[in-house]
């Protein structure tokens, strides 16, 4: 029998979907206050982690910054809308969030056009200049699909602007030892690391490999010496490469019926 070599990125692919890791329970109760707290810097380290992370929203800005021509957006895991706080007014801007809470009753809520909680909702027929994603793409379990279903939804000169944490690198994970898991630790005297299992899903280099898959033109820039030395990588990704996007987007369809 012939054997069949894959391809780093089939490798990659044939990984999705993932399974979430359970919480345990002591961890679970406390779920979606620390969540919440972790999102709003309520706590010295968060507060360091998201003054951090702006470095993520600046990136992901860049191009609309000094640009102020018209340009829909879409946003892919929007959260509780900070990313308008770096992004002057230039169009149309929908957003794609699950967990509704976390932008319920913000002041900027006035700048949504469309509110959508899984990005299957969006009409095959809607084309966007931008699609952006701040700090989502470690928690996604059927990741090949969220980026195939973008593609399809980008201009022929659109935009798919993602940044992330540099989730599996040593650097990384120095970083939130030495300030969110201590701090975890010493407020609830359990693993931080547990709940940093349960909700990334997905490393770093399993992103990048995704991205250049479906992307014909991927550029990469990160906060750090490289990306296996760094604490946040940002991807422009151009030039979408539909034929794999709808053929991967086939394969799910089917999975799904079957």
């Amino acid at each position: 029998m012939q054997r069949i070599r894959l391809t780093y990125a089939e490798r990659c692919l044939s990984k999705f979907p993932k399974a979430r890791q359970s919480l345990p329970p002591e961890i679970a109760r406390i779920y979606v206050a620390h969540y919440k707290q972790n999102r709003a810097g309520g706590t010295p380290a968060t507060s360091l982690s998201q003054k951090m992370e702006s470095w993520l929203h600046r990136q992901v800005a860049a191009d609309v910054r000094f640009d102020p021509s018209n340009k829909t957006t879409l946003e892919i895991g929007a959260g509780t809308l900070n990313q308008l706080l770096h992004e002057p007014h230039v169009g149309p801007y929908d957003i794609v969030e699950p967990f509704g809470e976390l932008y319920k009753g913000s002041g900027l809520l006035s700048r949504i056009r469309n509110m959508y909680t899984d990005i299957r909702e969006i009409s095959q027929h809607e084309q966007y200049d931008r699609i952006t994603s701040i700090a989502t793409f470690e928690h996604v379990c059927n990741l090949p699909e969220l980026i195939a279903r973008s593609g399809l939804l980008l201009k022929r000169e659109g935009a798919f602007r993602v940044a992330i944490p540099s989730e599996g690198t040593f650097l990384w994970t120095l970083g939130w030892k030495l300030t969110t898991g201590r701090e975890f630790r010493i407020k609830y005297g359990l693993d931080y690391g547990l709940l940093i299992k349960h909700e990334h899903v997905n490393s770093a280099e399993e992103i990048e490999n995704l991205l250049r898959y479906f992307f014909q033109e991927v550029r990469g820039k990160v906060f750090g010496l490289s990306r296996r030395f760094s604490l946040y990588q940002f991807y422009a990704c151009t030039s979408p490469v539909t034929g794999k996007c709808r053929e991967y987007l086939t394969e799910v369809d089917n999975c799904d019926v079957r």
